[in-house]
């Protein structure tokens, strides 16, 4: 049987519209700060290849996501650290698939604790999310408000704001949180293994490392586990 291919579909986003660097106004208002602005006075597009969205699909979940974590006096939301592309990734990868988790049945409701117990996959739930949230980026701000109020008990938005918040913080290996904006917000320097060198160094004196991705520590490029095969 002649196994049939999947149109490949893009992500299209402008350059000035996700990352930067925040720096801060002497209001300690956040700005961001973007690298190509000099050089590329008019921002430029990129094209994000997308493993498991439709662009339509990824353009409501995008909107989705910035009424979940939206930008304000604080900082930078979901759209500025690509949180979409984190979780299209994610639910392409084998995770998407269950493959991690026991799947047969009997399906009993447990307690909070133990997490999701019924049948579906993230795909799944996510298929069945997308149809709830149709074509929700060309709402307006109060009704796409109104929309995710509707669907709020849902499995899909509760699994749909964790996926925010972990785009919004992850290591960037993993699509999201680009240019290390979330980690920027926050104030987290990266997952680094020791301290032993700053200790003497900074003794006495306050210690604010410029935040540093796993690879950025290590010195070579980390292959996500959601790129394995």
């Amino acid at each position: 049987m002649r196994r049939r291919l999947r149109r490949r579909q893009f992500l299209t986003i402008s350059a000035t519209s996700v990352g930067g660097l925040l720096v801060y106004t002497l209001e300690r208002r956040p700005k961001r700060v973007h690298a190509q602005t000099k050089a590329v006075p008019q921002a430029s597009a990129i094209k994000v290849r997308l493993r498991f969205f439709t662009e339509p699909e990824a353009l409501a979940v995008a909107a989705a996501c910035a009424r979940i974590f939206p930008v304000d006096e604080a900082g930078p939301g979901a759209n500025e650290a690509g949180v979409v592309i984190y979780i299209d990734r994610q639910l392409a990868s084998a995770y998407g698939r269950d493959q991690y988790r026991y799947t047969q049945p009997p399906f009993v409701h447990g307690v909070p604790e133990q997490g999701y117990q019924a049948k579906d996959t993230p795909r799944e739930i996510y298929r069945a999310g997308l149809k709830m949230l149709g074509r929700f980026h060309e709402l307006s701000a109060g009704k796409q408000d109104a929309r995710l109020k509707e669907i709020e008990g849902t499995l899909f938005f509760s699994m749909l704001r964790g996926h925010t918040i972990e785009g919004m913080f992850c290591d960037p290996m993993h699509g999201g949180n680009i240019d290390l904006i979330g980690w920027q917000l926050i104030g987290f320097p990266g997952p680094r293994m020791s301290y032993v060198e700053e200790v003497e160094q900074y003794h006495g004196r306050p210690f604010r490392p410029k935040p540093a991705s796993l690879s950025q520590i290590l010195g070579h490029p980390v292959r996500p586990s959601e790129d394995d095969v």
